[in-house]
């Protein structure tokens, strides 16, 4: 037999093979991880440096900001609170002390869409800091209508992924045109949406009982996938008017719960996309075992889908938090007063007469991204696997 020497070990391999090639299954090569590593440097510098800057910047002072750049407290410029001073003592009631008495507006804010509908509130107190009432409106905004878009977005992807759905397109139709003859009513005849809406559900079922097994085109889970998503195409601004519309009619203009609804709608499409991808990459077998043991279809939902699909569900979350606290255009048309967003009290001190410096803005921005950046931290375990978990295909 011939003698041959295989080198395996790493005492027999030559150094350009310690280089390149990798010491064992599993682990990169030195070369290669310190590529990897200085490409991660280089990246995570170009994504963390502009958050710095806003931090840095909103300790800055006019001196400061038009002599610089600066990059360094303490060693390029001294740090000051002039941006904070500034923008939290021009309002009288937004000292510490004014604001530790209003911390009962974030629990007002969180209830009173639920009834403001429904019963008339008195109108708040006006010695209010503007900022706090703009940031705990957004925060219960954004908490809220996340909570719902990703609570019914989720249960109509997983009946989108196991479900089979056949709709007849004539009823359809019959439903679009009936909800047009709803806003028609409401909006020009000046009947009350409560009484149209009624009259049109009975009407829909009246026309799907006679004339539904006449239709004969259906169809199928892809097109209701591809419509939903379709409703993310179009631009909001489009929508806008309609809805401002719509909502004045019903009375819900400047509200916490229309906002909510909104953007619980508005987000949908992306939640349902979104989802449907991780509950379809599920083994279907391990929900047969459910359901010959007796378990429900909600109970599987809850018990199993729900958990093996807690890292995509964190990324999706965190995504429709972001789009919801950064969203201006829905806000800017329905909030007039009492539900202004932070977005929209950074556009109007802008706007103002004498306007905002920038590095007074920084510091409302720093205000604005730390609950976004502290639900990324609490999520982080999550959204790494979440996002790599809906690229898998079985």
């Amino acid at each position: 037999m011939t003698d041959v020497n295989y080198r395996f070990s790493k005492s027999n391999r030559t150094l350009t093979e310690r280089l390149f090639e990798a010491p064992e299954v599993g682990k990169m090569s030195p070369a290669a991880s310190v590529v990897a590593y200085f490409l991660l440097i280089v990246w995570s510098f170009f994504v963390l440096f502009p958050i710095y800057w806003v931090i840095i910047t909103s300790f800055k002072d006019a001196t400061a900001v038009n002599q610089g750049p600066y990059y360094i407290p303490f060693v390029d410029f001294s740090p000051t609170l002039e941006a904070w001073r500034t923008q939290f003592t021009e309002d009288p009631f937004c000292n510490f002390s004014a604001i530790l008495r209003q911390l009962g507006l974030l629990v007002y804010n969180s209830f009173v869409f639920v009834v403001s509908p429904v019963v008339s509130l008195q109108p708040m107190e006006p010695q209010i800091c503007k900022i706090y009432l703009a940031f705990t409106n957004s925060v219960v905004i954004s908490i809220f209508s996340t909570a719902l878009c990703v609570l019914v977005g989720s249960m109509a992807a997983y009946a989108l992924a196991r479900i089979q759905y056949a709709p007849k397109f004539g009823n359809i139709m019959a439903f679009v045109l009936l909800l047009i003859g709803v806003i028609f009513a409401t909006t020009y005849m000046g009947i009350p949406w409560w009484v149209s809406c009624a009259v049109a559900l009975a009407f829909f079922f009246f026309l799907v009982r006679a004339l539904g097994n006449h239709y004969k085109m259906r169809l199928s889970n892809g097109d209701i996938l591809f419509w939903i998503i379709s409703q993310r195409i179009l631009p909001p601004i489009v929508v806008v008017i309609p809805l401002y519309v719509m909502f004045q009619a019903v009375k819900l203009l400047d509200t916490h719960l229309a906002l909510i609804l909104l953007y619980a709608v508005a987000n949908m499409p992306i939640v349902v996309w979104l989802m449907h991808d991780f509950f379809a990459n599920l083994p279907i077998e391990l929900e047969e075992s459910a359901q010959l043991d007796g378990a429900t279809r909600f109970g599987i939902f809850r018990e199993i889908v729900l958990p093996l699909t807690r890292p995509g569900l964190a990324a999706t979350t965190l995504l429709i938090l972001v789009l919801s606290w950064n969203e201006y255009l829905f806000a800017v048309f329905l909030a007039t007063v009492k539900v202004q967003t932070m977005p929209i009290m950074v556009a109007a001190k802008n706007a103002g007469e004498k306007g905002i410096f920038w590095w007074e803005m920084c510091a409302i921005i720093v205000v604005m991204i730390i609950p976004v950046i502290v639900m990324a931290i609490l999520l982080t375990r999550f959204i790494s696997r979440g996002v790599l978990l809906g690229a898998v295909k079985g």
